[in-house]
């Protein structure tokens, strides 16, 4: 393996010298936008709303374990970060995360398309 396939930093498409592929946390990204109940939740926190878990679930409709899950996936993709409160999990919008794997995205689609 090069070292640039090495390089998996976000925001850093990975080549092979033939080959471009996203950044794993740009694949997350993408998975991450691929529910209708994970779109519905990444609303949630436009004008930088910080929710528990609890509020989430309540708002989309799913229970405490299902916006557990998903926020997870949210986290994982940088569309949300969280803090810890005490024994609440807060969450909120996580703007450059986003605007991270979108750039990786960016640079994949330039090269490839």
């Amino acid at each position: 393996m090069s070292d640039s396939a090495a390089d998996t930093s976000p925001g850093t498409p990975v080549t092979d010298g033939t080959d471009w592929h996203l950044a794993p946390q740009t694949q997350d990204f993408l998975k991450a936008l691929g529910s209708p109940t994970r779109q519905r939740m990444m609303m949630l926190f436009s004008a930088g709303a910080e929710l528990s878990v609890g509020e989430v679930a309540e708002r989309v409709g799913v229970s405490q374990a299902t916006a557990s899950q998903q926020l997870t996936l949210l986290r994982r993709g940088g569309i949300v970060r969280s803090r810890r409160d005490g024994k609440t999990v807060l969450y909120r919008a996580d703007p450059e995360g986003a605007l991270t794997a979108l750039s990786d995205l960016r640079s994949y689609l330039t090269n490839c398309c």
